[in-house]
């Protein structure tokens, strides 16, 4: 199996599956000199991992990372960084009755056309939670990113099935298990979840993602464009069926004088460009909201084939989140932070020299509708030199 590895100068190999011994990942192209731990990586894991609620998988995962190479008394030595996390509660017995039959909604039976082998437990690298490197790497990403342009990732869900959810506060977002920036309306979320576990069902989710203090310039015409990186990034995660970038489908139904943002010397006036430009970005927030697909695996009978063509009646039994979408907040931030990653190293390594006498400017929205400020335009600051 081949393409495996994601990033052309930030590069991050993931390796494992679900009910395997391990997962992991190979980092490669992090500048060296960066102070790095386990407990830097470890607060986004946390974020993630099953069994944190009642309306998510109760796999008991404490998914604690290890280093095993790359960082040296403290500090990235600039060589590749492997990270492994262990699997602890790894049950492919509850999956003894899928040997033979393909789950309706999985890879069960792509992967049995294309390799003639897969693993059957719990989807094998198919399953979400190869996510867990993702996130993993991704902090390494993260927290690079602050310290050299002060980049602040964040998301929220925006979506539960039929009920939207508003913007409110970021304050919010980590104190209910929903990733909801409306603390208000919580409790109608966990009445709609409790209902869903107990009708053996699931549904859908969108998440919006937002990354402050981008340096513009990032991205690269004309196959490298900064969107088309994030949008093949989003969909890289499992059960995402859509990619918004700023208004996104939205922009189907505006005008032209509506949609393009205008300039003023004091910055943009809006940003339904979602901060990104010909491919290139505008200073401005990143916005970017996926789509996630209901949850595949349900409780109720599925018409399917075994092996043999053979009609049969699939019933998914064993632990399941009945909404992905509720735990995949930190996968999306991820992406996005492996992607402005790796775009900040090529943009540097090419055009850290540019100098143009325009003032780099930046705006924020006078609506908002994914999370960004009501306030006036602000200047934003030039991608810094490097020494």
């Amino acid at each position: 199996m081949a393409s495996n590895a994601f990033g052309r100068l930030f590069t991050v190999t993931s390796f494992g599956e679900s009910h395997g011994p391990a997962i992991g990942c190979v980092v490669d192209g992090c500048p060296p000199g960066m102070n790095l731990s386990a407990e830097d990586i470890q607060n986004d894991l946390d974020r993630r991992k099953p069994g944190t609620s009642r309306y998510v998988t109760q796999r008991q995962e404490s998914d604690k990372v290890e280093i095993l190479s790359g960082v040296f008394e403290g500090k990235t030595t600039g060589t590749p960084i492997a990270l492994l996390i262990r699997n602890e509660d790894a049950r492919g017995r509850d999956y003894g009755n899928l040997v033979d039959t393909f789950r309706p909604g999985h890879a069960d039976y792509t992967y049995w056309q294309k390799y003639g082998i897969r693993d059957h437990r719990g989807g094998g690298r198919a399953s979400a939670r190869e996510t867990a490197v993702r996130v993993a790497a991704a902090a390494i990403a993260r927290k690079w990113l602050a310290e050299k342009h002060d980049v602040v990732i964040r998301g929220y869900l925006s979506r539960l099935g039929p009920i939207e959810i508003p913007f409110k506060t970021w304050s919010a977002v980590g104190a209910n298990p929903f990733f909801a920036a409306d603390p208000d309306i919580v409790p109608k979320l966990e009445a709609f979840m409790d209902d869903l576990r107990k009708s053996g069902d699931s549904v859908g989710a969108a998440i919006t993602t937002v990354a402050e203090h981008v340096p513009v310039g990032l991205g690269s015409p004309v196959y490298a464009k900064l969107d088309a990186d994030l949008a093949a990034a989003m969909m890289s995660i499992n059960a995402v069926k859509g990619v918004e970038i700023g208004a996104g489908f939205g922009s189907v139904t505006q005008r032209g004088s509506e949609h393009g943002d205008e300039l003023t010397p004091e910055g943009f006036l809006t940003n339904h460009a979602g901060g990104i430009l010909g491919g290139i970005s505008t200073g401005q927030n990143i916005v970017v909201t996926i789509g996630i697909k209901p949850t595949s695996s349900v409780r109720l009978p599925r018409r399917s084939i075994d092996k043999q063509g053979n009609p049969v009646i699939v019933e998914t039994n064993g632990r399941h989140d009945p909404c992905v979408g509720i735990r995949a907040t930190p996968i999306a931030e991820a992406m996005l932070a492996l992607v402005l990653m790796d775009h900040a190293l090529l943009h540097r390594a090419q055009n850290a020299d540019v100098k143009t006498s325009t003032p780099k400017i930046a705006g924020s929205p006078k609506r908002s509708s994914h999370a960004k400020s009501a306030a006036g335009p602000t200047k934003v600051n030039p991608m810094p030199d490097e020494a």
